[in-house]
Order: C-alpha cells, then sequence, then structure tokens
C-alpha cells in the first residue's frame, strides 16, 4: 500500500490516511484489540510497548506506554473512549505523557477521530488530531509522529496479511 498522506486541515489539526488491504472489519480489530494493538504499534524496532491496556467502550479508558530497548527511556498515551460505531469510528480523547523523555505536546487533551471505509476489500482510515492550540500540533509534528505511525501501519500491513492468509489455510 502507499505510504500515509499527513495534511494539516487547520492550524490545530493533523490528518493522516492511508488504506490497508483488508477489510474493515479485520483493521478495526486491530485498532480494538489490545492483543493486535500490541502486534502493529508496539513493535517497532528498539522500542517496546509495555503497557497496552484498552477498555474499547464509550467511556473506557486506554493507556499505551513505549520503552526504548536501549536506554529505558518512556513515554506514552491515555486517554477516554468518546465515541464508537463499530467497523467505521472510533473517537477518543488523547493526552501525552512525556515519561522521562523529556518532550512536550501540550498538557491539555487532543481529540482524536479514526474512520474507516471499505471500498473493494481496501480500507480507508483516516486520523483526524485536533489539538488544544497550533503549539501543542506543531510541538507534535516536531517529535516525527507521522513518519513513526507510517513505521507502525508498515507493520499493520504485514498482520493484517498474516491473519488473512491463516483465516485461507
Amino acid at each position: 500500500m502507499k505510504p500515509a498522506e499527513a495534511s494539516l486541515p487547520s492550524n490545530t489539526e493533523v490528518l493522516v490516511k492511508r488504506s490497508f488491504d483488508a477489510s474493515a472489519k479485520l483493521v478495526w480489530r486491530a485498532y480494538m484489540e489490545p492483543d493486535l494493538m500490541r502486534r502493529w504499534c508496539g513493535s517497532t524496532p528498539g522500542w517496546s510497548m509495555p503497557v497496552c491496556e484498552m477498555d474499547m467502550r464509550v467511556g473506557g479508558q486506554y493507556r499505551w506506554r513505549w520503552r526504548s530497548d536501549e536506554d529505558g527511556m518512556e513515554f506514552g498515551f491515555t486517554g477516554e473512549v468518546l465515541v464508537i460505531v463499530p467497523h467505521a469510528k472510533i473517537v477518543h480523547t488523547q493526552v501525552f505523557d512525556p515519561g522521562n523523555m523529556g518532550v512536550s505536546m501540550g498538557g491539555e487533551p487532543s481529540i482524536i477521530t479514526v474512520t474507516f471505509d471499505e471500498i473493494d476489500g481496501i480500507t480507508n482510515v483516516a486520523t483526524t488530531i485536533k489539538y488544544a492550540s497550533q503549539a501543542d500540533r506543531d510541538a507534535a509534528l516536531e517529535t516525527g509522529m507521522t513518519d513513526g505511525m507510517e513505521m507502525n501501519y508498515k507493520r499493520l500491513d504485514e498482520m493484517l496479511a498474516v491473519i488473512k492468509k491463516e483465516k485461507v489455510s
């Protein structure tokens, strides 16, 4: 699949679009199930994801934490699930926890909206991140987050291919 495309629809938003060669139902599962999330979002080379706690229902909480294998540096995100539309949409808050990384992406929660749109077996995922301010958005972009998202999306491609092959076998 083509790499993720990032754009800035407003002075407080980042929009990242990516397509996956899998059904919306399968891509949805990858976002909703902690064991699957850890396989694609927690396997960046040199990093582990020791915490991937997710209660993916309206009002549920989540907590994700990554750790550098090299120096033990950590960061994470926490938030609350606001909207769930099965196989179509997830909306949640997101608060950056800098851990011991010494970086900031602002202290106010962001609102993350992820949509899933399947056309002919290809699922188009659009992730809109709405920050509290332009300064928060710019600080997040400076971390290289969109490059990190694409690295994880490549792992998601690989994981989806394996799951699809297992179902065929």
